[in-house]
């Protein structure tokens, strides 16, 4: 028995000093929370993104306001943290890429193709890091003989937005199949801006046509003496990029997980666009207010286009064989795969 009694005492003394320095439950989770709150957070890696004007970077001003970088960073186990600057034209976004001032930027589907084929296989070559849209694009007319291009008389004169638009290769597309000649129509082309080529149309002076996108394409036909003379779709038989964001290969090679992370975010911008027209009517006139457009007009608008934006890249290699036939490549892309950072490749790009 005294055995026992001493053995218990023994065992109580050694229980003791771990009992008297044991920390209350409370106090060691201050401690632990403390420890948390001063460990060094891991630094967010920036994402230096270029943008323009227009309701073709509305899935990106989606991707600002809702921080959908960092949030699809996050997913890829990246801290992200992404910042937006504004150019006035693309030629000194496209100088800033290539120095390294940014990181990607949009690049119409010709240039990214012509900066692909410069520097093929070399660091500074552009590649697709996302699509942001296909935006229908429309040649309109205030003149009601003025139905195709074989109608334009050589003193019609045909506005585009700037000198090296999207649309200048659409209607060299459409002045080749028309007239065996992708430049028959230079010598006509003026460049206006959107607002002032649309006043003119519907004021009934010159330009005879112009070659609109949306929003302005739904301004000018709400004036019933105007109306459509050619779409991009009926161009390229389907659709085709308006906005692409590039980067250099070097970029992407150091960074393929940024590169993903911008493709899941601009899939992303578009489901709330599809989903919610008017929340990105909203985040639109906030980054772009108008006075031209009120907010019920681009609700519907917005609904109207709601399908032309994500990640995948269309009419690649319409464009690459269009531009091979009359110089403009150095080489020729063989497939869409080739000028794409590698998380596009399994997209349903053309």
């Amino acid at each position: 028995m005294m055995m026992t009694r001493e053995l218990s005492a023994l065992r109580g003394r050694d229980r003791a000093p771990a009992s008297r320095h044991r920390l209350p439950h409370s106090v060691a989770a201050a401690l632990l929370a403390l420890a948390t709150t001063l460990a060094p957070a891991q630094a967010a890696e920036p994402v230096r993104i270029g943008i323009g004007f227009g309701l073709a970077f509305l899935p990106i001003y989606v991707c600002e306001d809702l921080r959908l970088i960092e949030k699809e960073g996050k997913a890829l186990h990246l801290a992200l943290k992404a910042s937006y600057r504004r150019f006035l034209g693309p030629g000194p976004l496209h100088d800033a890429i290539a120095s390294g001032g940014i990181d990607m930027g949009p690049y119409g589907l010709a240039p990214l193709l012509v900066q692909w084929a410069q520097a093929r296989g070399k660091p500074r070559q552009i590649l697709a890091v996302s699509g942001v849209t296909t935006l229908p694009l429309t040649l309109l007319s205030n003149r009601a003989r003025l139905r195709t291009l074989a109608d334009l008389r050589p003193s019609d004169r045909i506005a585009l937005p700037t000198a090296f638009s999207p649309q200048l290769y659409l209607l060299q597309m459409q002045s080749e199949k028309v007239f065996g000649q992708f430049d028959r129509l230079h010598s006509q082309i003026i460049v206006l801006k959107p607002a002032d080529a649309v006043a003119a149309l519907i004021s009934g002076s010159e330009p005879a046509a112009y070659f609109s996108s949306p929003p302005y394409t739904e301004i000018a036909l709400s004036d019933p003496r105007i109306h459509k003379m050619l779409t991009s779709a009926e161009v390229i038989g389907g659709r085709s990029s308006f906005l692409v964001i590039g980067a250099t290969r070097r970029y992407v090679a150091a960074h393929p997980k940024i590169a993903a992370a911008v493709g899941k975010a601009m899939d992303a911008a578009a489901k709330i666009i599809r989903d919610d027209p008017r929340r990105a009517a909203q985040i639109y006139l906030a980054h772009e207010p108008s006075k031209a457009l009120t907010q019920r007009t681009l609700n519907a608008i917005i609904d109207d286009i709601k399908g032309e934006f994500g990640s995948a890249v269309y009419g690649v290699q319409v464009f690459a064989d269009f531009l091979s036939r009359r110089g403009a490549l150095k080489s020729s892309p063989q497939s869409w795969k080739e000028i794409v950072a590698p998380a596009l490749l399994k997209s349903p790009s053309t």
